[in-house]
């Protein structure tokens, strides 16, 4: 009886006659431990935050049930007559924050490219610590110096100009008051710009050294190989980036509380004052009742609600984005 030469097959590789299919590799206990940290504190998080969420719902009803949609569309916030309209609230908080976005997106993707592929070499790393130390300058001291600062200049100098050279337009009519609307958006915008650069500066120094090379090899200008290649390529970190600003801008309470004047009634013009939901969140628990303090979880609930709202536009713009790109 004659047996053949016996061969090992390789790891991997089924032996000869035996269908092929994945070697079971056994799991260490390591592995094990990680894993489960892993959905433990997953799990954690989303308990925590589901009741977080469930909480503050339920704490509102009360509100709801009093006001009604009337919440949403009222006009009037009142809390010793129990009229709780956040209409103003809402207005305030979507303003301030389109104004300082679109000041600080197209400023701060400029300034995130010449970070990154402008500025020399040795100007760049001084230059992004300047930007990172700017974003982790407390809020306070934005609004100390919006208050101290601007709000004063703003009233003696820039108002009357702006008056002058729009000759009182739509939003820059009417008189001015020492803190507005416009100031707290201008706020803002300092304070989300570093959010901007320091994200899109991330995002756009992962793009491909190849991809740039190639367009420049095939003519293209620096300006051109900027706007065409680089900028499409680090689409998602940019719209990352603004969409953290944005939730920034719409959540922001004490700076905005200082310099937006904290008047609640429907504005007119961005030069008068107004509120936003997060600096009433911040101005209003003293000596509130039990149904104003149901109230304010609700305008808590409404601001959640924009944020969420913002993320998921924002998605939707880059999901769309993308798929273009694609066809």
């Amino acid at each position: 009886m004659s047996t053949g030469p016996i061969t090992e097959s390789a790891p991997g590789v089924a032996p000869e006659g035996r269908a092929p299919g994945r070697v079971k590799r056994p799991r260490a206990r390591s592995d094990g431990a990680y894993w489960g940290i892993l959905y433990g504190t997953t799990l954690i998080f989303v308990v925590v935050c589901a009741t977080f969420l469930v909480t503050l719902v339920t704490s509102s009803f009360s509100a709801w049930g009093h006001s009604g949609l009337g919440l949403i569309t009222g006009t009037t916030w009142n809390p010793d007559k129990q009229l709780y309209g956040a209409l103003p609230l809402i207005i305030g908080t979507l303003v301030t924050s389109a104004i300082a976005l679109v000041l600080a997106v197209p400023l701060g993707v400029l300034v995130a490219v010449a970070l990154v592929h402008l500025v020399p070499r040795r100007l760049r790393t001084p230059m992004s610590s300047f930007v990172e130390l700017l974003a982790a300058v407390p809020s306070v001291v934005f609004g100390g110096v919006g208050f101290l600062v601007l709000a004063p200049y703003f009233q003696q100098h820039f108002y009357p100009w702006l008056q002058s050279t729009t000759h009182s337009f739509g939003p820059f009519s009417g008189t001015f008051s020492t803190t507005s609307i416009l100031l707290a958006g201008i706020v803002l915008f300092v304070m989300v710009l570093p959010t901007i650069v320091a994200f899109s500066r991330d995002a756009i120094a992962i793009v491909p050294e190849e991809q740039i090379e190639g367009a420049m090899s095939l003519g293209a200008t620096r300006w051109q190989t900027l706007w065409k290649v680089v900028l499409p390529s680090a689409r998602t970190g940019i719209t990352g980036a603004v969409t953290l600003a944005a939730a920034r801008a719409l959540g922001e309470t004490i700076a905005v509380a200082m310099v937006i004047g904290n008047y609640f009634k429907v504005p007119h013009s961005l030069l008068q004052g107004g509120t936003t939901l997060a600096s009433a969140l911040a101005t209003q628990w003293d000596g509130a009742t039990t149904l104003t303090i149901s109230a304010l979880g609700a305008l808590a609930v409404i601001l959640i609600a924009i944020t969420a709202g913002v993320n998921y536009a924002g998605r939707s713009l880059l999901r769309r984005a993308n798929q273009g790109a694609t066809l």
